[in-house]
């Protein structure tokens, strides 16, 4: 109810647990019976889209603002984050600015994304790099 009073869309039957930061709510959407752990962090500076039952691990960072460094005022750059249905971003992973992670992608513990993730593809590493596809039971969705 919180972050509908400071604008964010929120589905059905969604959990942001206690300890989660955000940093403007008015740019967020979460799709129904997603759930954002303890420690993770939506800078979203930029608009963050979390999909349909995806999950945001403890201490994973959505960071949708930089800075052009070519600037010398380090002028503020903002892209969207978008994190498809089903998937999930395991704990503490840093997705970068202007990211998506596709449908049903699982992005490994503390990887770090810095190009977009394909659906239904285990990826991980530093920088992130699709590792297998994910094999689902299309029953349990």
């Amino acid at each position: 109810m919180i972050l509908r009073i400071f604008g964010a869309k929120v589905g059905s039957g969604v959990h942001v647990y206690p300890g989660t930061k955000i940093w403007a709510p008015w740019n967020l959407e979460l799709g129904d019976e997603c759930g954002v752990a303890k420690g993770s962090i939506l800078y979203s500076q930029g608009k963050i889209i979390i999909g349909k039952r995806a999950v945001i691990s403890q201490g994973a960072h959505l960071v949708t603002g930089t800075h052009d460094y070519k600037n010398s005022g380090f002028k503020l750059i903002t892209m969207p984050i978008q994190v498809g249905d089903h998937a999930w971003v395991a704990a503490e992973a840093f997705i970068h600015p202007g990211i998506t992670i596709g449908e049903g992608c699982v992005i490994g513990a503390r990887s770090v994304v810095t190009k977009d993730m394909p659906d239904w593809t285990i990826c991980s590493g530093h920088p992130c790099i699709p590792i297998k596809e994910r094999i689902f039971n299309i029953h349990a969705l």
